[in-house]
């Protein structure tokens, strides 16, 4: 299955062709959320969603829009519905989600930067699953107006790319000015009970050369319930009317269901575990300069396997953070991904540790 919805004439050979994950607005186009039913209500959008400025400025190609997982919920990459996109890397094993398409656009050689949406992982799981690399954006760092939401307080737009440099380039369309800084002095190395030791082993291997220093994170635990009930709860509140719609995938009313049930005492202690989990870290980058774990916590499964994965058992907590965190893959078993995580409006940061990973690989 194709990575695209909507694909556009190709520019001229010397362009920088950008793909759009179809859940941000263009103009003049119906935004469908990888959704029959949103596809079929919905209008061509008037205007872009505003995190395109910076490329409608710089004059880059829009080559298309890209396949997604129905509404933005699944982290597996599979659609039913619209269709499923192979993933270059690997075709007999998930592409990941929900930015599937974009991540299978550049993996294919479609497209030299891709934008996705990331609510609990959805640009560095794709991108970990198809080997390329992706950033998940500090929480209001880029506008969503015009992007289709899954969980406001949750929802982030961030580039990927075949490589560091690549998605350097597309934050700076969507951060005009972007540049990396210095790359980070101090690692902190983050281990979660239940990784593949061959995935723990590719990471450490990346950090060799760096100061690595093993930190401890008490509040992880608590982070999957509030991370969920928080998502589910904005989900019902944003799409109640979808509910019971023809044409509906089985996980798009279960979700809806599961975020109907959940009251206001619910969202307000998930919310008091938000804020401790935000000081926890805030006070941890006092001590480091950026945290590493692997993206994974275990191998992007077969297609038919994929039931259960776990994809987003190391991202979540990041998402329920608001902080920024980049994918990137390293040497080791197949589509072993790195992933680091810094602290608030830290993406300069991350970018420039990301590029001297990348170098030592070479």
């Amino acid at each position: 299955m194709t990575a695209w919805i909507l694909r556009f004439d190709p520019p001229p050979s010397e362009s920088v062709r950008v793909a759009v994950k179809d859940a941000i607005d263009l103009a003049g186009t119906v935004t469908t959320a990888g959704s029959p039913v949103v596809r079929d209500r919905a209008v061509p959008a008037p205007t872009d969603a505003a995190c395109l400025a910076g490329i409608r400025a710089a004059g880059v190609p829009i080559v298309g829009k890209t396949t997604l997982t129905e509404l933005c919920l699944s982290p597996i990459g599979i659609n039913r519905a619209l269709g499923t996109p192979v993933n270059p890397a690997a075709p007999d094993r998930i592409p990941g989600g929900s930015s599937s398409g974009s991540a299978v656009a550049l993996a294919s050689g479609e497209a030299d930067i891709a934008l996705g949406t990331d609510t609990g992982g959805s640009v560095r799981i794709p991108a970990a699953c198809c080997g390329v690399v992706g950033l998940k954006t500090t929480w209001g760092r880029v506008p969503t107006a015009g992007v289709w939401p899954l969980a406001p307080t949750l929802d982030t737009v961030g580039p990927l790319g075949r490589d560091v440099t690549a998605v350097i380039d597309g934050m700076s369309l969507l951060a005009p000015g972007f540049q990396p800084s210095s790359p980070a002095a101090v690692v902190g190395r983050v281990r979660i009970d239940g990784v593949a030791p061959d995935l723990e082993a590719a990471v450490d291997a990346a950090l060799a050369g760096l100061s690595v220093h093993p930190v401890r994170l008490p509040g992880w635990a608590s982070t999957y319930d509030a991370f969920q009930t928080i998502l589910l709860a904005e989900f019902w509140a944003a799409h109640h009317d979808l509910l019971d719609a023809p044409g509906n995938g089985h996980s798009v009313d279960r979700s809806l269901r599961a975020g109907a049930e959940i009251g206001p005492d619910a969202v307000a202690a998930a919310l008091s575990v938000r804020r401790a989990w935000q000081d926890e870290l805030a006070s941890l980058f006092g001590h480091v300069d950026v945290l590493a774990l692997p993206t994974l916590p275990a191998p992007p499964p077969r297609l038919d396997e994929a039931r259960g994965y776990p994809a987003t058992q190391l991202t979540s907590p990041f998402n329920l953070a608001g902080v920024p965190a980049l994918s990137l893959p390293v040497p080791g078993p197949p589509l072993a991904s790195l992933q680091l995580v810094g602290p608030t409006g830290g993406e300069e940061l991350l970018c420039a540790t990301g590029l001297l990973i990348e170098s030592t690989q070479r």
